[in-house]
């Protein structure tokens, strides 16, 4: 079931949507400074591509500090905007029967793109 979910939720935005965060990450890669927020980029874009049947844990060896301090750059240059859009589609899924598992997946979407440092995706 989660195979036929994914195939859907690729046809349906998630393509375009990974390929914006591939963008924005090797737009990233391009300045040493933003290569920590590239990577983080790349691993979102490899969540939305295939997302059902995935989930976001916090990382065993975690950042310490510059976790933190990363979170918090992340979050004020665009990872607030970022989960507000993945906040506002689930909102629109969740109207639909058929549309709630895909707005759930919005959610973890969003809780990943609001502070992706220190987490990981299995």
């Amino acid at each position: 079931m989660n195979f036929l979910g994914n195939i859907i939720w690729l046809v349906f935005g998630g393509l375009l949507a990974a390929l914006g965060y591939i963008v924005g990450g090797f737009l990233l890669c391009i300045t040493v400074v933003g290569i920590p927020f590239g990577l983080q980029c790349f691993k979102i874009a490899g969540l939305v591509l295939w997302p059902l049947g995935r989930r976001v844990v916090p990382s065993s060896g975690g950042m310490g500090c510059f976790g933190l301090i990363f979170n918090i750059i992340w979050l004020i240059c665009g990872g607030l905007y970022t989960a507000v859009v993945h906040l506002f589609f689930a909102a629109i899924l969740f109207i639909t029967i058929i549309g709630i598992p895909f707005a759930r997946q919005h959610l973890k979407l969003m809780e990943i793109s609001l502070m992706p440092f220190g987490r990981e995706v299995i």
